[in-house]
């Protein structure tokens, strides 16, 4: 299946428009977890195996990995959720951008030494950064818009010919980059009023929502907002309040009461 399909059969399968972000930092690591020279694999699918069947999607974070030369155990976590969990779409959470023959690499990085099914790409460079992750017509190709933190504005606030810089994106990839089907948008939690904008541009488009958790983006007014006519379209995003909820032995299961409220008060809305 293509990302797209996988995604829309998860949002079906699981009744969820939760995805889990995957930001494994040894320093909150529970006791019996530091030291063991694959903590970050052992953690992550801890979480993953607790959490799978609450997800639409999951989402490792690269920088967490590489920091900590721990690209092989990246490798190994995507693998155990193909493996374990077929069927719910891994998005490697990247933020590439560059030249067209550096994205070339960065897509073969990406879709098949990871085995990822869809990527996030920085558009700032333009379409010919963004084709090579295109030319993998079942994977998905995630554009950061309107991002959740507050410097986002320096830019994506921008006039741009009578329209903003995030909205001139949205466009783009609505009208000119999205002749596959494969393309999605990252739009903050912390700015509703412009998911709805968004929405309004992109039509049906999956949006992934990164900033409700720990950064403060308000459930309610992000699914009303962002949801489509049946009520997905969403790829809500929660790491560190889901990841770190325990500090003990027990640190999966409470991650998973933490995701199942999530997922359920999601659900509330939609």
């Amino acid at each position: 299946m293509t990302f797209t399909q996988m995604l829309a059969a998860t949002w079906r399968k699981n009744n969820s428009l939760l995805c889990v972000g995957l930001d494994p930092d040894p320093t909150k690591f529970p006791a019996h977890l530091k030291g063991r020279e694959d903590a970050i694999f052992e953690f992550c699918t801890s979480i993953v195996d607790a959490t799978a069947d609450l997800v639409c999607a999951f989402k490792p974070q690269i920088a967490y990995f590489a920091a900590r030369r721990a690209e092989s155990q990246l490798e190994a976590l995507i693998a155990h959720i193909h493996k374990k969990h077929p069927g719910i779409p891994v998005i490697l959470d990247a933020k590439r951008g560059d030249i067209g023959s550096t994205a070339e690499q960065y897509a073969i990085e990406a879709f098949e030494r990871y085995q990822a099914d869809a990527v996030t790409v920085n558009p700032y460079m333009g379409r010919d950064s963004v084709a090579p992750y295109l030319a993998y017509p079942k994977k998905g190709v995630i554009l950061l818009c309107r991002t959740s933190n507050s410097g986002g504005s320096d830019l994506q606030f921008l006039d741009v010919g009578g329209e903003k810089l995030y909205e001139r994106v949205a466009r783009l990839v609505t009208t000119e980059w999205n002749r596959n089907g494969q393309c999605a948008l990252v739009v903050g939690a912390t700015f509703p009023a412009e998911i709805a904008r968004v929405r309004e541009i992109v039509g049906d488009i999956p949006l992934l929502v990164p900033g409700i958790g720990a950064q403060g983006g308000d459930i309610e007014a992000t699914v009303r907002a962002g949801r489509t006519a049946n009520g997905t379209g969403l790829m809500i995003n929660s790491s560190r309040a889901i990841l770190f909820a325990g500090h003990d032995e027990n640190y999966a299961s409470a991650a998973r009461q933490v995701a199942l409220t999530t997922r359920d008060t999601i659900n509330l809305y939609r």
